[in-house]
């Protein structure tokens, strides 16, 4: 076992503190990565401030990682040191249900085995990005192609698949009018990767204080959604909403904005249930969804098509001691649009 630098919760209302985590020995088909940047996720904060339940303490965030390969096990045949590499949300999965066999991980019926706040098949917690260096089996290890560099290969670990995993499954091409709720973290990617997939982009953000942004990202439209004049203006006029913010939204409205046969994904997941209104959905047939990140294989497929496509996150590179400021800057929306960490600086 090997030790290593990290920043953990501890409790939800306590900042992060620097300590030293133990990393495993690598098995016969693990790979031993020495992490560069990772990628600052809403998750971690949720899972850091116990807001999606009480985790295990103490907690290294991170699930957006990009580093390179400095060891590998003796049966290892898809990596070798010097190879730079990511890993996503997941680190293992049971491998035998029909999602896993599907290739479609993420929704494995036994559970995935998380990045962090998991615990892995020794038994053992499994500690996130927000470290020096972290061993990963190489079936759930992603390659980043050259032409990304890895700071910003980090957040398309997560903001990336979140994004492109629906814009793929519902079929964004030429044509196809979709609505990006939010132009954060997440939002900024459904524009670029909608953009890049050919279709019509229209960002809904709560003011236009962004939207020259929006509209440089790649968006064709922009609203404000505190004008109700919007959703006046825009009943009827989507074909896909993707919805990247994790408040509790009245879903009604938008829901209204949806075309016959229309969809509304969920991809932020709020603190509290959301009502669902039957008649919105009712009278034009429409549909309300979720997704979750992707698979390995699409995950893969998601980095070979941003490094074609000149596809990259906006980041805020910082150093890991700013970790604490970092948060409270994503929870005021203080951030265009992912914070990455630097993890030299440990």
């Amino acid at each position: 076992m090997s030790t290593v630098s990290a920043y953990a919760a501890t409790s939800a209302s306590e900042p992060l503190t620097k300590t030293t985590i133990t990393r495993r020995d690598p098995g016969p088909h693990d790979a031993v990565i020495d992490i560069k940047f990772c990628g600052i996720c809403h998750s971690d904060i949720h899972t850091a401030k116990a807001e999606w339940g009480q985790p295990n303490y103490p907690v290294v965030p991170g699930h957006e990682i990009a580093g390179v390969v400095s060891a590998i096990g003796s049966d290892v045949t898809k990596y070798k040191v010097g190879d730079r590499v990511g890993v996503g949300c997941f680190v293992d999965s049971c491998r035998e249900c029909s999602s896993c066999l599907a290739g479609v991980e993420q929704y494995c019926k036994a559970g995935m085995t998380t990045t962090y706040n998991g615990v892995g098949r020794d038994g053992q917690p499994t500690y996130g990005g927000y470290s020096q260096a972290i061993v990963v089996d190489e079936n759930y290890v992603l390659r980043i192609p050259d032409a990304l560099p890895l700071d910003a290969a980090a957040p398309l670990m997560c903001a990336g698949i979140t994004l492109y995993s629906p814009l793929r499954h519902w079929n964004a091409r030429p044509g196809k009018r979709i609505a990006v709720i939010g132009l954060g973290g997440l939002g900024h990617m459904g524009v670029k990767l909608g953009k890049a997939m050919g279709a019509d982009v229209t960002v809904l953000s709560q003011s236009l204080k962004k939207m020259e942004d929006g509209l440089r990202l790649g968006a064709g439209h922009y609203y404000a959604t505190s004008d109700r004049d919007t959703f006046r203006k825009l009943r009827g006029s989507f074909d896909l909403i993707l919805n990247t913010v994790s408040a509790n939204l009245d879903l009604g409205p938008y829901l209204n904005l949806l075309d016959v046969d229309g969809t509304l994904v969920e991809l932020g997941i709020p603190e509290h249930p959301m009502p669902v209104p039957a008649f919105a959905l009712v009278l034009m047939r429409r549909s309300i969804a979720g997704s979750n990140i992707g698979g390995i294989e699409e995950t893969q497929e998601m980095l070979n098509f941003c490094a074609e496509h000149g596809v990259r996150p906006e980041i805020e590179v910082i150093d890991a001691d700013y970790v604490n400021d970092a948060y409270e800057r994503v929870l005021a929306s203080d951030v265009r649009y992912r914070f990455v960490i630097d993890t030299s600086t440990l």
